[in-house]
């Protein structure tokens, strides 16, 4: 007898008990003694029965509120493909109620992502997708999440204390790892290279970007220690001109540089100075598939670009809260993200994943 054409009396007959006893165990209800409960199990497995979980939960009607706590970001940026992979899984179960609402916050500002998780907890969510900001500002938010049973997931940056529900985002140490294998395959005979940074207040935006940073300089110690690493701190949010001037005083202060690596997703800013300056002996590795990083892989000021699936990585975050909370499914706690070289004879193949 297949799934679909067991009935809650066929089960009741073949454990001897009443269909409303069935009908409460099925649902997880009160009110079973242990002994009914264990004839109606052994049933339901002899039937091997496997309940239809997605018309379960549309029957029920109920409606679910998820929200993505997210950095503020510009259009075209790493951000923006994140936000639109979430936005398109839940369209994707709109048939369920399931709604998205998204909270931004400043990377460098942590009284913007307090007062975001503030609002978060007002609003009752059902689930939560966060990407975290200081780990003991980020634990006074999960921890009231668990005491409050919602799940939550964390996005791009993995803080296994906070213990989530699930991940999503790169090994960042093993990336900035990797980052460093491939940079000098190309540069093995440099004596120097240049190390692109966007800083406040000596702080980097991320987590994952000093790990990724860890894991490269573990990579030149092991490898290449006597190769020099000139640090550039280009401030956030200037103007292009003044970035050029940055740019123009260090290049000329380092004529035999040829190799840069940042791990962020602005190394465009340093390609599009490169094209306009016609510096064509610099090869430069940074991260992130976003349109201006693409467009100078086109154009050959950058050289590699390592991409990490963003637009996946949202989309994948909506659905395994909908899996969880809505159909009740176990979900796998640790998704770590392809780690992918794009150069210019490839990056015209490179698709985002839309599950």
């Amino acid at each position: 007898m297949t799934t679909e054409k067991i009935r809650i009396k066929d089960i009741a007959r073949l454990s001897g008990v009443s269909v409303g006893t069935v009908d409460r165990v099925l649902h997880n209800r009160p009110n079973v003694s242990p002994v009914a409960r264990e004839k109606v199990e052994k049933a339901l497995k002899e039937m091997d029965y496997r309940p239809n979980v997605y018309a379960s939960a549309l029957a029920y009607n109920k409606s679910y509120r998820f929200f993505c706590i997210i950095p503020k970001h510009e259009s075209e940026a790493y951000w923006e493909e994140i936000e639109e992979g979430a936005t398109n899984a839940c369209e994707r179960r709109r048939d369920f109620n399931v709604r998205l609402e998204m909270l931004y916050y400043n990377r460098f500002q942590i009284n913007t992502f307090i007062k975001a998780t503030e609002q978060c907890l007002k609003e009752a969510p059902d689930g939560v997708i966060i990407v975290p900001s200081r780990l003991d500002v980020t634990r006074r938010f999960t921890d009231i999440l668990h005491e409050r049973n919602i799940p939550f997931i964390l996005l791009d940056s993995y803080m296994p204390d906070l213990k989530p529900l699930s991940f999503y985002g790169q090994d960042s140490f093993c990336s900035g790892y990797f980052s460093g294998r491939m940079l000098m395959m190309i540069a093995s005979n440099e004596k120097e290279i240049m190390l692109m940074k966007q800083m406040k207040d000596g702080n980097v935006a991320s987590k994952q970007q000093e790990n990724r940073e860890t894991g490269f300089r573990h990579y030149m110690r092991d490898h290449f220690p006597d190769v020099v690493i000139h640090e550039l701190n280009l401030p956030l949010d200037e103007v292009r001109k003044n970035y050029d001037k940055i740019l123009e005083e260090f290049f000329s202060a380092h004529p035999h540089l040829h190799h840069c690596i940042t791990f962020n997703s602005k190394a465009h800013i340093v390609g599009d100075f490169l094209l306009k300056s016609n510096r064509r002996n610099v090869q430069i590795m940074g991260y992130d598939m976003v349109p201006k990083n693409a467009n100078c892989v086109r154009q050959g000021s950058i050289s590699f670009l390592i991409a990490q699936h963003a637009y996946m990585q949202g989309f994948s975050c909506v659905e395994t809260l909908f899996e969880a909370i809505v159909l009740k499914k176990e979900v796998t706690p640790i998704n770590y993200m392809p780690i992918e070289v794009l150069t210019k004879e490839n990056v015209e193949f490179y698709r985002r994943m839309q599950l």
